[in-house]
């Protein structure tokens, strides 16, 4: 499971570069037909990647393969 939420962590990251990298070398086109910029494309594959790693998370801690290792609760 750690493997999996760094590899999805990393396609995270390398889609905001590819966005960043969209969004400073494109340059506005005046054509009639509206496109679907690439930048736009990389920022909607990060928040569909975001969304698969949240749930499966979720689902690994629902089916018990992950557990929480918060602070320890002391009494007062």
């Amino acid at each position: 499971m750690t493997f999996f939420i760094a590899l999805a962590f990393l396609g995270i990251l390398a889609s905001l570069a590819t966005a960043l990298f969209f969004m400073v070398r494109d340059k506005p086109e005046n054509d009639d037909a509206p496109k679907t910029s690439p930048m736009a494309k990389a920022l909607a594959f990060r928040i569909g990647i975001s969304v698969v790693l949240f749930i499966s998370i979720l689902l690994s801690w629902k089916m018990g393969w992950i557990h929480p290792t918060g602070i320890p609760l002391t009494p007062a």
